[in-house]
């Protein structure tokens, strides 16, 4: 194997200020390098430095990015645009910012054909829907034509390496790649981005949080931590025998499939050596639920279903897809209900049905006994106070233009909270500090905090209206597995402190079963197994379930 990439002794200051602390790893044809660490390590900021996408007037880089013997710390921006995207390509974690909401997905993929020159204008369009079947999008041809907003996190996330694999890169970096993917379709995107990788030879820098998944996929690993490298070495070996104490609390911070512990250890706890392991028994969690089940229920979703209808021009018929189908089930307060499937399965539109976003074609929705699908524009508007949503993607919820501790006090104002300014901004700095975040931070802008950083914010928004029922749509799949242990460690603590009531979605089921005292599992819009979390991994009753159970990957 030849060496395609040979980073030596790389620093990265941003205003003098080092980020990246002289690393030095190399990556060859026909291999995976695994990248592992927390938000904040300097994973994404090397991996931008390979791609020069780093901006110029604010970042210094030193040391030596050798592609194939080619330096590319000094390479102009015009050289730059002929590697990028055809020999050096990339995968980005956050597929919303990174596509263009003005095109359709399969005119944004064809555009990197043509910018290379890699096929003749009538031949992109098959290419782009060849592409499209290759990381598995249903109805290719509806995808093509759909612009990014009408895609769900996973399928925008499938047309993001569909564009990143267009050219058939020699070097191909995978930041969070599998993030907004179900368990079933991450699996099936590993063992495609294997086999492209033993077809065309391509080395691939494979940028996770998730531990078992780069232990899957990954050929060498590298712990990444403060802007150093602290461990590197065989995949095999590494996670099976590790030695330095942060990849050690790397691997404690995981939740198990086994276990529910009461707390999450964070890599804070472990290597200050104040882990709790307490665990919370089977009998303490059924007097819980006798508890909880003894008053009437907070949320009553009664065969609720949601269709929505498309046409392909003028003239023609539309079509009907049901996204949820008659659907039915009771949520009671204190309690955490568990919302998973695979992509495009129906949970988010049931989520959007419950919160109104979007209006159920047929059903009820009891809240606190009021069918809520009833309501005027402005009582659903005064409910926005009650029910509340994590959005999946900080970054695209939070206003750019706006200072964060601003957005969080904007809701307060609107619904009347506090008499005054002055009182709601101090409610801000509490809540700045209850999410464990620095009250100095109030004036500054989303771009400035890490993904994990920015969930923080979106919870402290959330929990200032003070509501009593909270959809999590997605809102630890994006965190690094030490900041998800924190945000699971206090949206279960604000639970108890405050008696919130959680639908949480999530394609991550070892987090789900974490977290949840109910679990439903949707496929194809329908619910195909309702009962206790606990009991479900236990013993599925469908075989759709232990589909789910058997894709998690089980690398550690």
């Amino acid at each position: 194997m030849r060496t395609l990439l040979d980073i030596q002794n790389l620093s990265i200051s941003f205003k003098g200020n080092e980020v990246i602390h002289g690393i030095s790893y190399t990556v060859s044809s026909n291999e995976i390098l695994g990248v592992v660490g927390e938000s904040g390590s300097g994973k994404s900021v090397s991996s931008l430095a390979v791609l020069g996408l780093l901006p110029k007037k604010n970042a210094a880089v030193s040391g030596s990015i050798l592609y194939n013997d080619q330096d590319l710390v000094s390479l102009s921006n015009k050289q730059f645009q002929r590697l990028r995207g055809n020999e050096i390509s990339m995968i980005f974690q956050e597929p919303m910012s990174s596509l263009n909401p003005s095109m359709t997905c399969g005119k944004q993929v064809e555009e990197v054909l043509l910018q290379h020159k890699f096929c003749a204008k009538k031949e992109a369009k098959a290419t782009v829907l060849s592409l499209f079947e290759k990381v598995k999008l249903p109805r290719i041809n509806q995808m093509y034509r759909s612009y990014p907003h009408q895609l769900s996190g996973g399928q925008k996330q499938r047309v993001m390496i569909a564009m990143a694999i267009a050219c058939k890169p020699k070097l191909l970096i995978a930041d969070e790649p599998t993030t907004a993917l179900d368990v079933t379709v991450q699996k099936e995107i590993v063992l495609l981005l294997k086999a492209l990788q033993q077809e065309t030879e391509m080395g691939i820098v494979f940028i996770s949080h998730d531990l078992s998944l780069v232990s899957e996929i990954a050929d060498e690993i590298v712990v990444m931590y403060k802007g150093d490298i602290v461990e590197r070495g065989k995949t095999s070996t590494l996670f099976s025998n590790p030695t330095h104490e942060y990849t050690k609390a790397l691997l404690q911070s995981k939740p198990s499939l086994d276990v529910r512990l009461k707390k999450l250890p964070t890599i804070k706890d472990v290597l200050a050596g104040t882990v709790s392991d307490t665990i919370v028994s089977r009998e303490a969690r059924k007097r819980h639920h006798e508890n909880i089940y003894a008053k009437a229920p907070i949320l009553e979703v009664k065969n609720v279903s949601k269709s929505f209808f498309s046409s392909a021009g003028i003239f023609s018929k539309s079509t009907e897809v049901k996204a949820v189908d008659d659907v039915s089930f009771s949520l009671y307060e204190g309690e955490t209900l568990g919302l998973v499937g695979e992509s495009g399965c129906g949970k988010s539109t049931l989520g959007n049905t419950i919160l109104q976003l979007h209006k159920a074609t047929e059903g009820e929705i009891l809240y606190k006994g009021q069918d809520i699908t009833k309501l005027s524009g402005s009582e659903v508007r005064n409910l926005r106070k009650e029910i509340q949503i994590i959005f999946q993607d900080p970054f695209a919820s939070l206003n750019p233009r706006i200072p964060i501790g601003t957005a969080i006090l904007e809701p307060m104002k609107v619904h009347g909270l506090h008499t005054n300014d002055a009182e709601r901004k101090e409610k801000v700095l509490e809540l700045l500090e209850r999410v464990g975040l620095d009250a100095s931070y109030y004036g500054r802008y989303p771009h400035e905090f890490s993904g994990g950083q920015r969930q923080r914010i979106g919870i402290a928004r959330t929990i200032a209206l003070q509501p009593k029922l909270i959809i999590c749509d997605e809102s630890v799949s994006a965190l690094d597995i030490s900041v998800q242990a924190q945000v699971l460690n206090l949206l279960n603590e604000l639970k108890d402190n405050f008696g919130f009531t959680y639908i949480f979605i999530s394609h991550d089921l070892a987090v789900v079963k974490y977290i949840s005292d109910q679990l439903l599992v949707m496929n194809a819009g329908k619910i195909e197994e309702l009962g206790e979390a606990d009991a479900i991994y236990a013993n599925p009753k469908s075989s759709y379930t232990q589909k789910l159970i058997d894709a998690i990957p089980k690398g550690i």
